[in-house]
Parts: C-alpha cells; structure tokens; sequence
C-alpha cells in the first residue's frame, strides 16, 4: 500500500495540490487522470520519492518494493539489454554483483564463504535462479525479442529503448507501480500483452495514460485530479465519465428548477408584500426563498473542445478509386499494387504496423506525393480535407497571430467570426493572439482541427490525429468525427477511437491488403482466429 497524508505541493504562488490524502491498496489499478497541466506526471514522482511536496507525506507499507518507470532514455546505455531489465529489482541485482565479486576472489576466505551462504539464501527467496528468464520473458511479452537481450542499450532505437524500460519497471513483482505512459512507442500486440499482465497483477498499481482503451482494461479505480485534490472514484475510465456528465447534468437541471422556484417567489413577494390580504403568503415565500440556493458548480479544469465537422454538399455514391498503386520510399517498397474502392458514409480505419506505408498513401491521394505506378481517381462531388501526421510546415516560420493563420483558411475574414472559432478549439480572450509559432503540440493540433472544419469538405484523411492530445480533446474529436455525415479515411493507434468511429478495416501488409466492412474488434477478433487456425 501506498498513501498520502496532507500533502500540498506549490510551485511559486501557484498551488499544484493542496492536503491530498489518498489510499493506493494492492489488488488495485488506480488510473491517475487530470487536464493538462493538472499534475498527474509530478505526482507520481511525489510518490516515487523524486519530488519532496511543501507540506505531507507519502507512506509505503514496509518492505513493499516499488518500481518506476523511467523517463530517461539514455540512463542505462552502457548495459546490456536484459541485465537493464534485471537492474530494475535493485536488491537482487545488488546480490547478484556481490556473489559475482565475492566468486572471484583470489584469497575466497571462510568469513566470504559464510557471506555468499547468507546472500545465496537470500537470492533464491527472491526466485534469483529464474531471474535471467523471467527478464527474458517481459522482454518478448513487449516485443523486445532474443536477438536483441545480449545488445547494449545504447544499441537500440527509441522505441525498443522505451520497451526496455518499461520490462525493467514490470520484473519481480514489485509492490507498486508507478506507470507514466507505458503504452506510449507500443504495438496492439504488446499493448495487448501490457493490459493482460497488469488485468492479472495483484499488487499495487497507479498508472497515467491517453488510451482509454487501455484505462478501461485495466484499471479498478480512477483517481481523479481536480480543483487542486484528488478523488477517487470506483470502476474504469468509461465508468467514471458517464457518471461525472451524468452528475454535472443533475446539478445544472435541479438548478434550473430552482432558478425557476426562485423566480416565482420573487415576482410573488414583489406583488402582494404590500397587499395586506395577502401579506402573509407573501412573508411565507419570503421564508422560503432565504432557504433557497444554488448548488454549487465549480467550474473544472477540465476544458472539452467543439468539434463538429459539417460537409458543405452531400457527396456521391463513389468517392474514390485506388489502381494498382506502388510506391517506394529509398530502398523500401512501401506500397505494392494497392487497390480499392472508397463509397459515400465509408469510414476506413487504416491499421497494422506498417505506419510509413498508411502516411505515404494518404500523401498520394492528396496530391503531395507522386505514386511510381497505378492511378486514382476522385468522384466530381468530392471535397477533400487532410490532416498530416507531421504538421510542422503549417507553423514553423509564421509570425502570425491564431486569428491571422485561421485567417487564411477562412472564407469569412472578420475577426468575430474566426475568434469564435478559436473560441471553440479553447483558444479564448489573448489566448486567440498568441503567436502560430510558439504552440505546444497538442494547441497546433486544435487549430489544425480548426482549419479542417472550416473547410466544410465532405471527404476528411486524418493521419494520427490523437497525437499529443490530452484525453478532454480525444473524446471531443472522437464524438465529431463518429457524428460526421461524410467519409473518413484514417490512422490511429487509440484503439477505443477506431472502434468507435470505424465501420472498415483496411490493413495494408508487404504483399497486398486486407479489406473488411466490420467493426475493429470484430477484425481483430477474425485475425486471431485466422492465427489459430
């Protein structure tokens, strides 16, 4: 178990968190989420002992190991990939370099002999012997295969780097763990593999993630960070959002009736408070409306964009046509004679691990790359929009405030109109005047969100637009472009987000690809059942 005791932590004026005082028990999954900027990531170091609060403490039940995982990518290049992941259990991997040294010695004496008994008894409780292929077996579950468990860190890429680490944070059954993005850099498969071993961990688990997917897996309990405490609610990610909405809807509609009631009084009392027949109905309201009052509302930090994508005309029944398409990129044949047609209302989710062959073929329906062979034709009535993985070349270089660069994607100039917009996208007040330049990724994502409902087009191609969102604008553009009356082609790795939108499948594979009318799970589903079979 791990706890917090009247924990407050400011950073200048502004206080992060104040008096928290929660309870994390094993058996649990707790799922840390907040807005941006709400604290979920410093909390957890608060819990992991790296950041000291103002006021509080933190309490581990003793002897309860707790793991990490790290942020630092470079932390550990000079070791070897699977002693990486065994160094995560500092104890043992301290017993096992203190037998290794005391092994060598030349002068190995009685007192070293009764020193490697106490450290080997001590070892095999902690299931020492099986410690190389426990490390192993994390390692294959998050993609890292054996070819690479003997090559040092610093040989790997980022994103076996990320695995690495994360197989380091999961060995030896620790007590509690702390996970700070883990699916972040994973395929399906080792996110699959990722919810079904922490589905079955039975220790303590406290864990910051995107993937609603993933929260609604795995997770007991959702601890919610707002208005500077957190509260801890029971169920998943799901669970806890319909409940909340529900909640907040129920304050706002007993409100409105009390408004209401309060209203009426008033108008009463200001009628008859001078008619003496009625003087005493009107005391009596009087009464009742100083025992009147509104429920409190406290405005969350919590901020749900507008998203809602409207075609400007209705297309026709076939949109596009894909000929016999090939392209390579260098050396790499990304795309080999793919071919397909796209009809009115289709939404096709473009999955599988092929992320630069999707991206390639979205620049090649738009014009923005040219196909080494195969054609493809657009319907006369199609309107097209396109949201690129990489949106840099929209920004970088233009000194121009949000309301000037919507400016240039806008047929009406005014600035009413297009703060509006901005309005919408929770870009407000000066925030509309900031410099296109300076944004985070997730502010260019909003506006690039912007651009693409302004354009009115009936046709949208979105190459990974849950990138660098926090979870408030996932959802909103999940419910935009599931409520969307066009067609989309898309790419996400957010598995929630093409359930819910996607009505086709396409996987595009080294050889060919595979087009199904169904619903995500359901291609899932058939894939593995075509494994098994």
């Amino acid at each position: 178990m791990i706890s917090t005791s009247g924990l407050t932590l400011r950073f200048g004026g502004r206080a992060l968190f104040e008096n928290v005082n929660i309870k994390f028990v094993a058996g649990n999954c707790y799922g840390l989420i907040g807005a941006n900027g709400s604290g979920k990531s410093t909390f957890l170091k608060i819990l992991a002992g790296e950041i000291e609060p103002n006021n509080g403490e933190v309490s581990i039940t003793p002897g309860e190991r707790l793991a990490v995982l790290k942020q630092n990518h470079f932390e550990f290049d000079q070791f070897p990939v699977l002693q990486t992941v065994i160094m995560g259990h500092k104890r043992l991997y301290t017993i096992m370099a203190e037998k290794e040294a005391l092994y060598a010695k030349p002068d190995f004496s009685d007192a070293d002999g009764l020193k490697v008994a106490d450290l080997e008894a001590e070892f095999a409780e902690m299931n020492g012997w099986d410690a190389e292929s426990d490390a192993a077996k994390v390692l294959n579950g998050l993609g890292i295969g054996v070819e690479l468990h003997d090559k040092m860190m610093q040989d790997l890429n980022g994103n076996e780097k990320v695995r690495v680490l994360l197989a380091q944070a999961l060995f030896g059954n620790p007590g509690i763990l702390l996970l700070d993005e883990p699916t972040n850099h994973l395929d399906l498969a080792s996110i699959n593999w990722l919810e079904n071993f922490l589905y079955n961990f039975e220790n303590t688990v406290v864990v910051v993630s995107h993937d609603r997917h993933f929260l609604n897996k795995v997770c007991t309990h959702i601890a919610d960070i707002d208005y500077h405490k957190i509260q801890l609610y029971v169920g998943n990610y799901d669970f806890w959002y319909e409940s909340s909405q529900l909640a907040l809807k129920q304050i706002k509609d007993a409100n409105k009736k009390t408004e209401a009631k309060i209203k009426e009084l008033q108008e009463f009392v200001q009628r008859f408070s001078a008619n003496a027949s009625k003087s005493k109905q009107a005391t009596s309201r009087k009464k009742q409306l100083e025992n009147l009052t509104l429920e409190d509302i406290k405005p969350s930090s919590r901020r749900y964009p507008f998203v809602d994508f409207r075609p400007d005309r209705e297309a026709g029944n076939e949109l596009l046509e894909v000929k016999d398409i090939s392209k390579s990129i260098g050396p790499e044949k990304v795309l080999q004679n793919i071919g397909f047609k796209v009809l009115k209302g289709d939404k096709i989710a473009f999955v599988g691990t092929q992320g630069l062959s999707k991206s390639t073929l979205f620049e090649i329906l738009m014009g923005e790359l040219m196909a080494d062979s195969g054609t493809f034709n657009w319907g006369v009535t199609t309107s097209c929009a396109y949201f690129p993985q990489d949106n840099a070349k929209f920004f970088q270089g233009v000194d121009l405030s949000l309301v000037d660069w919507l400016r240039q994607f806008s047929k009406d100039q005014t600035e009413t109109f297009l703060r509006g917009w901005l309005g919408r996208m929770l870009f407000s007040g000066e925030e509309a005047l900031k410099k296109a330049a300076v944004l985070s990724g997730g502010e260019r994502v909003r506006c690039m969100l912007a651009k693409l409902m302004l354009s009115g087009a009936n046709v949208l191609i979105m190459d990974e637009p849950t990138n660098h969102l926090d979870l408030e604008s996932i959802t909103a553009l999940n419910n935009g472009l599931a409520n969307f009356k066009g067609t989309l082609l898309f790419t996400s790795h957010d598995h929630q987000f093409v359930q819910t939108i996607a009505n086709r499948i396409i996987e595009i594979t080294p050889k060919t690809i595979i087009d199904q009318r169904m619903s995500y799970d359901e291609y899932l589903e058939e894939q593995n059942l075509a494994l098994v079979g």
